[in-house]
């Protein structure tokens, strides 16, 4: 079955689940009030999926469910955001993979470099069982993942020269999010891999501290990054997804009808956010590239891919059965 046939399948199956939760279901509920919080701007596209979820929660419990969204980091960063979770001082979130991966280390996986071909690839596999799989693991944490939006395809900014092959990259400070598999998989191109929270990139960036990081176009864009870096290279090196995600505490404490409406309502936002993103990518590149960002499209990937391979030889078992599994649905 192709890819987009199996998409398409999922997303019927999706569909017709979103029918077994009836607005009737929630006219004895007392009111509910979630905050979800996420450390980006009201741009991202972390918040454009937070308020379509938060538009199809409401309409699906007529109200009985409300969603308050906390953006900008305002609760704290994601790592504080999903400790708060285990213990219930936060409800939910839009989290990116990396900061969850060291909460439950087999979600690194779908970050190892190049591992995914396209956003269609990687949305076969994150929503089909591997991935489904993977989000169960985090009640082992006492979280609950509930579906996967996206970060997307990463790449390569910095403020000091343009970027076109690893040896390009030797000696750059690179911020990389605080997770193992991003500080190697820097490394080995040759760069000072500096792991650390987004926000305190963001002064890193405009004080010189840092001579760049790594995103998708819709990040770089939304924050306006072409203020401080003046290069990026396209290195789509790695697929990032994001996770709707709650604590258990709160979970554990909806009724299995509102269960469902928040289940079905994340992945119907996390594609609605998938689709925003593809829409508007070749627009933020020229919005930055007429801003005077130098973009590099034609960087010599295939050394890229050659100078990480020992990430792999790193990680590969120590994620279990999951890289096989992924490579074999890739095929």
């Amino acid at each position: 079955m192709k890819i987009a046939a199996r998409a398409t399948l999922a997303l019927a199956v999706s569909l017709a689940m979103a029918t077994s939760a009836q607005a009737s279901d929630f006219e004895d509920m007392d009111p509910v009030t979630l905050r979800l919080a996420h450390v980006v701007n009201e741009q991202d596209g972390f918040h454009i999926a937070a308020v379509k979820f938060q538009e199809l929660v409401a309409e699906r419990t007529e109200g009985a469910i409300t969603i308050d969204i906390y953006p900008n980091a305002s609760l704290g960063d994601e790592r504080t955001l999903l400790e708060g979770m285990q213990i219930g001082t936060v409800d939910m979130g839009v989290i990116t993979n990396g900061p969850v991966a060291n909460f439950v280390e087999e979600m690194a996986v779908f970050e190892l470099p190049f591992l995914f071909p396209s956003p269609e690839a990687a949305y076969e596999v994150l929503d089909g069982p591997i991935g489904q799989e993977l989000l169960d693991k985090l009640s082992e944490v006492n979280l609950k993942g509930l579906a996967y939006a996206e970060r997307g395809f990463r790449n390569l900014t910095n403020s000091e020269r343009e970027v076109r092959t690893p040896a390009d990259i030797d000696g750059l400070r690179i911020r990389v999010m605080e997770n193992p598999v991003y500080t190697d998989t820097f490394s080995e191109l040759g760069a000072n891999a500096i792991p650390m929270a987004w926000t305190e990139a963001l002064t890193a960036m405009q004080q010189g501290t840092i001579d760049g990081q790594e995103n998708p176009v819709n990040v770089i864009h939304s924050f306006k990054l072409n203020e401080t870096q003046t290069h990026m290279t396209l290195s789509r090196h790695t697929y990032a997804p994001a996770i709707f995600v709650m604590g258990m505490p709160v979970w554990n404490g909806l009724p299995e009808a509102a269960q469902d409406v928040l289940r079905q309502a994340a992945q119907e936002a996390a594609e609605h956010e998938r689709r925003y993103n593809a829409d508007m990518e070749a627009e933020q590149l020229e919005e930055l590239r007429a801003a005077g960002m130098q973009i590099v499209d034609d960087a010599d990937l295939e050394a890229f891919q050659a100078a990480v391979a020992p990430v792999y030889e790193k990680y590969g078992e120590q994620f279990g059965d999951y890289l096989p599994r992924i490579r074999e649905a890739l095929e």
